[in-house]
């Protein structure tokens, strides 16, 4: 399977990613980043690409590729929803719209957020935005589309998040994080987890377009069962 990847850098992207390298049955990873990340292996090749708002000359590169994962996204604190929704829907759509054009048997994923508002139109700004990108993503002619809803993310094998205040969060919350994610399935998920959850859908399907908390922990178990 080749896939691509957006967000490599982030929190969620660089699980996913460290997941795409340990699968035997992923040949190759394309990383779309604006800087070198000083990450080498031989399955990983980067495109550095400035314009996120613009894929268009780097359209013939991302060619051949059977998956998508993105996981590229911002807080929306101190944003207004014009400034979030240039971030978190525009650059979405840019990138999908390069990838389905090549790659119509493609199947995209994409990390949205628990709360999300597929209405678009209640009261939580982010929530509509991400609410809004969701549904112009499923319009789209890939083979398939998932959204993944994860509610609190822990991260996992020495990944850090780049949000300071996240990584505050997750310091003070250390001593409880590995109790939460057993106990409460339905809220609370990993990086590992999310990885192997998305890889799944991309390589087998999901039940349902869009995908709680407790839905990936039920992809998590089959794709464990698969490979055990």
């Amino acid at each position: 399977m080749k896939v691509v990847l957006f967000g490599t850098t982030g929190m969620v992207g660089q699980g996913v990613l460290r997941e795409c390298l340990l699968d035997p049955e992923i040949e190759t990873i394309v990383s779309v980043v604006r800087s070198p990340s000083g990450q080498h292996h031989e399955k990983l090749r980067e495109i550095v690409h400035q314009n996120f708002y613009d894929f268009s000359s780097i359209e013939a590169q991302l060619t051949g590729l059977d998956a998508c994962f993105f996981t590229l996204g911002v807080s929306s604190a101190g944003m207004s929803e014009e400034q979030y929704r240039r971030i978190a829907y525009d650059i979405t759509l840019a990138a999908a719209n390069a990838l389905v054009r090549p790659n119509p048997a493609m199947v995209f994923t994409y990390v949205s957020g628990q709360g999300t508002d597929s209405s678009a139109k209640g009261r939580s700004m982010w929530a509509r935005v991400k609410g809004e990108t969701e549904n112009a993503l499923l319009a789209l002619p890939f083979q398939a589309a998932y959204m993944f809803r994860p509610g609190l993310i822990v991260p996992r094998r020495g990944i850090r998040s780049k949000t300071r205040a996240y990584r505050i969060l997750y310091v003070l919350t250390a001593p409880i994080l590995p109790l939460l994610e057993p106990t409460l399935p339905r809220y609370v998920t990993s990086t590992d987890k999310l990885g192997r959850a998305m890889i799944y859908a991309a390589r087998y399907g999901a039940p349902e377009a869009v995908l709680e908390t407790a839905d990936i922990d039920q992809l998590v178990r089959k794709d464990a069962a698969l490979r055990s």
